[in-house]
């Protein structure tokens, strides 16, 4: 059985006129360094397409080998902000059911942590709401 990490101590939730809700630090997180296994919730293929026409379409990970089914993340997993440079990273554990999220530069106190939500920092294609 393995033992899954929740959050690492000090990360808290700050509102920003602009993004909204996003996920800050209080201490310290090192470059490498695990800041959160978030346990997810699995929805049926079938339930993808419904998934866009509700509140939740924000808020999903694509999953799977082919990603023909999404996820919702548990913990602050689904409120982490986008980047192009991000500061923190996913990795999606297909075997833990799992999404890992990593810091990939020094992150300061009182900083927000934000992920590319393509998966690569520095990936500037432009996301679903930035397409109108």
């Amino acid at each position: 059985m393995q033992l899954s990490m929740s959050q690492k101590p000090g990360l808290y939730i700050m509102h920003d006129k602009e993004k909204g809700r996003g996920v800050f630090t209080a201490f310290q997180i090192k470059k490498g360094d695990v800041i959160e296994i978030c346990n997810v919730i699995e929805l049926q293929p079938f339930e993808l397409p419904i998934i866009h026409k509700t509140t939740l379409h924000d808020f999903y990970f694509l999953w799977g080998p082919s990603q023909e089914t999404c996820v919702l993340a548990l913990g602050y997993g689904s409120l982490y902000n986008h980047a192009v440079q991000a500061n923190a990273e996913y990795v999606l554990d297909l075997e833990n059911k799992t999404i890992d999220f990593l810091a990939i530069s020094d992150i300061a106190p009182g900083e927000e942590i934000t992920v590319n939500y393509h998966g690569e920092d520095g990936d500037t294609t432009p996301l679903w709401w930035q397409k109108d």
